[in-house]
C-alpha cells in the first residue's frame, strides 16, 4: 500500500466517526419525535408502526449498497441510507416508554388540567426516554461505524483515496495474504472503538436512570 497503516487508520477515524455521530444524531432526533407521536396518539400508532415494520424488514446493508450505488458515494448519501434503517429501532424504543409513561398519574393529571399536548410530551414524558435513548444511540453510533467499514470493504463506500476505515479495509483486502496486518490492525482498533462506545452508553444509562440507581442502592 506504500503508506503507514497506523497513520492511515487514525486519519480514517475522523470521517468514520463522523458518519457514526451524524447517523446516531439524526436517527435519534427523528426516531424520538415519531416515537412520541406514535405512543401518545393511538389513532396514528397503527399506521406508523406498520411503516416501521416494513422498513425493518429491509436488510440495512443491502439497502445502503443500493442507495449508494444509485446516488453515488457521499457523506450525505451514506448517512441518509444508514439513518433510514435505524429510525424504526428508535421509534420502537421511544414508543414503548411513552405507552407506559402516559398512564402514570402525573401525566393523567396534566391531561386533566388541559395542559397542551406538546408540553406534556416534552416536559413529562420525554425525560423518561432519555436513559434508554442514550444506550440505543450508542448502539446506533457503533452500528453506523461498522456499516461504513462494511460498505468500504465491499467497494461501495467513500471514493478511493478518502481516508476512512472502510477504505483501509478495502485496500488491505488485496494484500491480506502477504500482509495480514493491513486488516488486522485497523480491525482491532474498530473493535475497541465499538466496545468503548457501547460501554460508555451503558455507563451513562446507569447514571441517568433513577430506577437503576435506586435498585443499586437497595441491593447494596
Amino acid at each position: 500500500m506504500g503508506r503507514d497503516i497506523f497513520a492511515l487508520t487514525l486519519e480514517g477515524a475522523k470521517l468514520s466517526l463522523l458518519v457514526g455521530l451524524l447517523t446516531a444524531t439524526v436517527a435519534g432526533f427523528f426516531g424520538t419525535v415519531i416515537g412520541l407521536v406514535s405512543g401518545y396518539f393511538r389513532r396514528l400508532d397503527g399506521v406508523i408502526m406498520r411503516l416501521m415494520d416494513a422498513i425493518m424488514a429491509i436488510p440495512n446493508i443491502l439497502f445502503a449498497v443500493a442507495v449508494v450505488s444509485l446516488m453515488g458515494a457521499s457523506l450525505v448519501t451514506i448517512v441518509s441510507a444508514l439513518v433510514f434503517n435505524e429510525i424504526p429501532r428508535m421509534v420502537r424504543l421511544v414508543r414503548s416508554v411513552v405507552l407506559t409513561t402516559r398512564e402514570e398519574p402525573y401525566v393523567q393529571a396534566a391531561v386533566g388540567m388541559s395542559i397542551q399536548t406538546p408540553l406534556i410530551l416534552f416536559r413529562h414524558i420525554l425525560p423518561n426516554c432519555i436513559a434508554p435513548l442514550i444506550v440505543q444511540t450508542s448502539y446506533v453510533f457503533a452500528s453506523a461505524i461498522l456499516s461504513e467499514a462494511i460498505l468500504g470493504f465491499l467497494g461501495v463506500g467513500f471514493p478511493q483515496g478518502t481516508a476512512t476505515w472502510g477504505n483501509v479495509f478495502a485496500e488491505g483486502r488485496s494484500v491480506f495474504i502477504r500482509a495480514p496486518w493491513t486488516i488486522i490492525a485497523p480491525g482491532i482498533l474498530l473493535a475497541i472503538t465499538v466496545m468503548a462506545v457501547n460501554l460508555l452508553g451503558d455507563s451513562l444509562r446507569d447514571r441517568l436512570d433513577p430506577r437503576l440507581s435506586r435498585a443499586a442502592k437497595v441491593s447494596s
